[in-house]
């Protein structure tokens, strides 16, 4: 008995071991497997980040640009330096590879959407766009576009923000801009005659939403990057090449500037005022001569009373036209005082303008080696009293208008057609005093013919036409070409001293036009 209650219990042990080994060697149960879900709450392309409830969509473009007879790429027109003469250092043309990078995340929360966004752009661009050793033999970290070497290239940032409950913070568009900044219709970064925050500036701004497509915003921007030109200090003296530029006397920033929109968007179009008021504020009376830099004296020989200026805007959309299915007209008109950059305005800096013929085509007078146009960019002038001015800023006044018109030929083929027109200012004591000391800069009257007369006010217009092929979504092809022209005040001739590699020469003033073009590839993604 007890021999098979033995083998009974062994059987029974023996088994369940089995049992236990089978089970051991049985796959263990996978974990659901968590995929990518599509977020469908703002717009095609956003996916959640797994585990959480952020949506968020990774997107941009690759851009090649080819600019002929031009500053800069994306079609800067040849209005200064070795292209603006016309001379042999000059780049022929100038070529932008760019990988322009976006990422959007979006949170829905009992405050509303939270919203963050970030570009950067991975590009390499032609050197300097000129062979000048007086303009490449500069210190590094002062010349950006020494990183487009062998092998370099930069990373370039736009638009960096968080917005929350209406709020937004970061390097974002100006409250004072319209959705197209600076391209009613053009790919030129360059149409003057208003106001362009397309790559961002710091600021901290509020929008209200009040129903039926109306909207304001009200905010404070960093002026240090887009909202200055230049304060001359006369007494610093004025080049003797004529060209009106002289350092910048701009003191450091002591006020943001406040800006603010009213915006209407319906099916029809869109319609925007927008404002901005900008503290103009000089550094010393006292500076060194020529560069504007400050000296042992400076601090003690007084500076001007700081001035508010400001600029107005109204822009105009309209869609819908017989013309054509997606068709528009966009415009916009700015005024400003001491807020010159409003209105003389790019993606980047104001320029100033340095124009030679054959270059610029100009009338050359007899006896005259060739002709120049200039014009000065800035938000004020003064001299001190000590050098025999009032002491006080005198704001620069200019106002302009651009717009185009958008036409689609047919899903393929589309063109716009573009323009702007600018005008630069100065009040009737700046002018006195600018001229006195241009006069005295290049030579005297001694130098100067019988018709010689001298006015810094200038205008510009400029006219051009884009024409685009997407032969598949998402890939264009483009083209375009524009004339601009400088309407300059000064008459006669007089001995400049021109940039090298210029003679210095007798010069006659006058009109400039100049004409500049864009290829450019590129892939939305």
């Amino acid at each position: 008995m007890k021999m098979v209650k033995s083998l009974i219990l062994g059987s029974a042990a023996g088994l369940l071991a089995m049992s236990g080994a089978q089970a051991a060697d049985l796959p263990v149960k996978a974990k659901p497997v968590e995929y990518v879900k599509i977020c469908s709450l703002y717009g095609a392309g956003f996916w959640y980040i797994p585990g959480t409830d952020t949506c968020m969509k990774i997107g941009g473009y690759l851009r090649v640009d080819t600019g002929f007879n031009v500053s800069s790429p994306y079609d800067a027109p040849p209005w200064s330096g070795d292209i603006g003469q016309g001379n042999r250092y000059a780049d022929f043309f100038a070529t932008r590879s760019r990988m322009a990078l976006t990422v959007d995340t979006r949170t829905a929360t009992e405050y509303g959407v939270v919203r963050t966004f970030a570009q950067g752009d991975f590009q390499f661009s032609t050197l300097g766009g000129s062979r000048n050793p007086n303009v490449l033999n500069t210190q590094f970290a002062n010349n950006a576009n020494l990183l487009d070497s062998v092998g370099g290239g930069y990373v370039a940032v736009e638009f960096v923000f968080i917005q929350f409950a209406g709020f937004t913070f970061g390097k974002s568009a100006s409250a004072f801009a319209t959705p197209w900044h600076g391209y009613p219709g053009n790919n030129s970064s360059f149409l003057l005659g208003g106001h362009d925050t397309v790559t961002g500036v710091n600021n901290i701004q509020y929008t209200a939403q009040f129903g039926n497509g109306v909207s304001g915003t009200i905010g404070l921007d960093d002026p240090a990057v887009f909202s200055r030109t230049q304060v001359f200090n006369l007494s610093v003296g004025l080049p003797a090449s004529g060209a009106g530029v002289t350092g910048n006397a701009y003191g450091g920033v002591h006020a943001p500037d406040i800006v603010g929109n009213i915006r209407v968007d319906q099916a029809w179009g869109l319609f925007q005022i927008s404002g901005r008021a900008h503290l103009v504020n000089a550094s010393f009376n006292n500076l060194t001569a020529a560069t504007a830099q400050p000296n042992n004296l400076s601090e003690i020989s007084g500076h001007p009373s700081d001035k508010w200026g400001g600029s107005v805007m109204a822009a105009l959309q309209i869609k819908n036209l017989p013309t054509g299915p997606g068709d528009d007209i966009k415009m916009d008109a700015t005024f400003a005082k001491g807020d010159t950059k409003n209105v003389i305005s790019t993606s980047g800096g104001s320029p100033n303008f340095l124009i030679f013929g054959p270059q610029g085509g100009g009338s050359v007078a007899p006896g005259a080696y060739t002709s120049v146009g200039f014009g000065a960019t800035t938000d004020a002038i003064f001299l001190p009293v000590a050098n025999g001015g009032d002491g006080s800023l005198h704001l620069t006044t200019a106002y302009g208008f651009r717009g185009a018109f958008n036409h689609n030929w047919d899903p393929y083929w589309s063109t716009s057609l573009f323009g702007s027109w600018s005008a630069v200012r100065y009040d009737g004591t700046a002018k006195l005093m600018f001229c006195n000391e241009f006069t005295r800069a290049t030579g005297g009257v001694a130098v100067k013919s019988a018709d010689y007369s001298c006015n810094p006010d200038f205008n510009i217009s400029q006219l051009g036409l884009v024409t685009r092929w997407t032969p598949v979504k998402n890939l264009t092809f483009s083209g375009e070409v524009m004339w601009t022209s400088l309407d300059q005040k000064f008459t006669g001739t007089t001995v400049l001293t021109a940039p090298a590699p210029k003679p210095q020469a007798v010069y006659n003033f006058a009109d400039q036009n100049i004409f500049s073009a864009l290829a450019r590839v590129q892939r939305n993604f």
